[in-house]
């Protein structure tokens, strides 16, 4: 396998020099005072940090937006700084340079990636294509620059409904999730709706009858469930949403028990945002280990210049795949 290069070797030499100075000095440091070095270098540095929801509440503090992948990427592309570290996995670090390429964009772990994104192969929907005409490919926002090149529009989890729901042609292959393709299909029972067999290894481990124990066991607890969960635990959820739409709910609820059917981190930080609530983790099989392949000094080394990857993509792929988050725009996404 190729040996992936990283930001020390890929096109930072001015942001080194610049910033070699700032790289020691640092050890033995407590949480806080890491901390409040990350937040005195980026803003020294000009650097922007993201970091997914599904990052650990320590990146969380120092972040300058926190959210969902996609509206990660719009929030960079109007930061005013000329440096972005992205907090998250790799399609979520192409989809920031996709869309802000003036940007320097570093992905602060180069070894988080997503198995979803890279299940299906820009081939394998080439493929279809050829074989069956007259298809809109629509594409999970969570896959690759070179998946997205083959791709006609992108959806979100929370933006699946509504966009499906505007496109005009009734034949659709779905990619690469199959659970969230499952519960689109299922509201759109007049379209043709064609699956791949792709899905979130985290979310889809978990099975209905560990729904069902749960509720179980926390009797007067709402059930929060992310679409890229079977369907045999939608079923028993009283909520589907998208990350953020679980958290929103859940904070705007009369309620004051919930069951947290998303990655782990999700009840952590409800708890955080909501102390006088009660919320339980579905299952704690519900860890993403590639949202946590970033540390807080992984995020210290990226705004001293010494860490991370930075994300070089060639403008012709950019502007095939940013094609289909545009079309997701103009649907109303």
């Amino acid at each position: 396998m190729k040996k992936r290069k990283t930001a020390c070797t890929r096109k930072r030499p001015c942001l080194l020099k610049q910033w070699r100075k700032q790289t020691t000095g640092y050890s033995g440091m407590k949480l806080r005072e890491i901390q409040d070095a990350i937040l005195q270098l980026k803003k020294e540095n000009n650097v922007c940090i993201l970091a997914h929801s599904y990052q650990t509440h320590d990146i969380l503090e120092v972040a300058d937006f926190t959210g969902d992948s996609y509206q990660l990427s719009v929030m960079a592309k109007t930061a005013p700084q000329s440096v972005i570290v992205l907090c998250g996995v790799r399609f979520m670090a192409e989809t920031v340079k996709m869309l802000s390429p003036q940007k320097q964009v570093i992905l602060s772990s180069p070894c988080a990636g997503c198995p979803m994104a890279e299940q299906i192969t820009p081939q394998q929907v080439a493929d279809f294509k050829r074989k069956n005409p007259g298809f809109t490919v629509v594409a999970y926002i969570n896959t690759s620059a070179a998946l997205k090149t083959q791709c006609d529009v992108c959806v979100t989890s929370s933006s699946a409904l509504q966009i499906v729901g505007n496109i005009k042609n009734d034949k659709i292959l779905f990619l690469p999730d199959r659970n969230l393709g499952s519960y689109v299909k299922k509201h759109f029972p007049e379209k043709e709706v064609v699956l791949m067999d792709g899905c979130c290894p985290v979310h889809a481990a978990i099975t209905g009858e560990q729904a069902q124990k749960s509720r179980a066991q926390h009797k007067d607890a709402l059930l929060l469930a992310h679409p890229e969960c079977v369907p045999e635990v939608l079923k028993h959820a009283d909520f589907v949403g998208s990350t953020s739409a679980i958290m929103q709910f859940a904070k705007q609820s009369d309620h004051q028990a919930f069951i947290i059917g998303t990655e782990i981190s999700i009840a952590q930080h409800l708890q955080y945002a909501c102390p006088e609530k009660s919320f339980y983790p579905l299952s704690s099989r519900l860890l993403c280990p590639d949202m946590k392949a970033t540390s807080l000094i992984d995020v210290l080394h990226c705004v001293q210049g010494t860490g991370g990857e930075e994300i070089i993509m060639e403008e012709e792929q950019r502007i095939a795949a940013v094609r289909c988050i545009n079309k997701m725009i103009e649907l109303g996404g």
